[in-house]
């Protein structure tokens, strides 16, 4: 059924006729693709290959000497889930771990004839011309499709009482999950506006994806403690390089390699709901280690 399906991990295979296809989301995906067009190949296949990994072309990777590199396939991000679509690229934002400002633009792109679908996969929608986010609510609503994710979210700098307002009914009809970041300090007071705009939705459905290791540890734990004071629940995510081609997260400051791991596993396990990071134990037996959540395409 679609309402089951799932991500597949970041690099998705599919055949028309003679020609393998490869879309391949992070770097550290590149060695498996590669042998994936190895053996194509030995079929008397032909392979193209592309996604957001392969736009650093400054990498070189060795797939690029047995595959057609750079064509678009039309919605290849349904290869990755078949519940998801977008309905723009781009994003004004900039921010410097971001891919998609030098990929897709600063500018957005519209794409008023976007298949509508149960998850909405847009990287920005609270920026978006007011008028193109009442006409995607409104396709969703035309075509009675419920609204089960805004995958990448809303940006807290542009995320009004107006957006909530637009917003809300779908998502919560759809049971969808309010997702935002808090990237960095500085933001701290547009998020705590938007938490607490928030504040009446339930804990479950508010998903605050916090970047750390890109400050030092005591700046990034006061983010995630803020978010779980004002009743969200934070999503951890280590900073990896954006061109790493093993998914290991990249230390800075005062930080270890372990310590990053931990914090993560502490906070994406929901462990801070029982204990303070101090007392945790990563060898306790009911600790769960860092799984791939197939139905929300994250690491938890």
């Amino acid at each position: 059924m679609l309402s089951k399906a799932k991500w597949i991990g970041g690099l998705a295979e599919w055949h028309v006729d003679d020609v393998c296809y490869l879309s391949i989301a992070f770097t550290w995906k590149l060695d498996e693709a590669y042998a994936r067009a190895v053996f194509a190949k030995a079929l008397g296949k032909k392979v193209v290959a592309g996604g957001p990994a392969l736009f650093l072309v400054k990498m070189q990777h060795e797939l690029s000497e047995i595959a057609e590199i750079g064509r678009e396939y039309p919605d290849a991000l349904s290869r990755h889930n078949p519940n998801a679509t977008i309905a723009s690229r781009g994003c004004p934002v900039g921010c410097w771990f971001c891919i998609v400002p030098a990929m897709e633009g600063r500018e957005f792109t519209l794409l008023p004839d976007f298949p509508v679908r149960p998850i909405l996969c847009d990287n920005n929608l609270s920026a978006l011309p007011a008028d193109y986010q009442d006409y995607i609510v409104s396709r969703y609503r035309e075509t009675g499709t419920k609204l089960l994710d805004a995958n990448s979210g809303f940006e807290p700098i542009t995320f009004t009482e107006e957006v909530y307002r637009r917003w809300k009914g779908l998502l919560n009809e759809g049971r969808g999950p309010w997702r935002f970041a808090y990237d960095e300090t500085k933001e701290g007071d547009e998020v705590r506006r938007v938490m607490t705009m928030l504040k009446s939705e339930p804990a479950s459905r508010k998903r605050v994806y916090v970047l750390i290791g890109n400050e030092p540890f005591k700046e990034c734990m006061q983010r995630i403690k803020e978010v779980i004071a004002a009743g969200c629940e934070p999503h951890v995510q280590p900073y990896i390089k954006l061109n790493a081609l093993y998914r290991e997260p990249h230390v800075r400051f005062d930080w270890t390699l372990q310590k990053l791991k931990d914090v993560a596993r502490w906070a994406n396990g929901y462990v801070w709901r029982s204990a303070e990071f101090a007392e945790y134990d990563r060898h306790r037996r009911n600790v769960a280690p860092e799984q791939y959540n197939e139905q929300e395409g994250l690491f938890v």
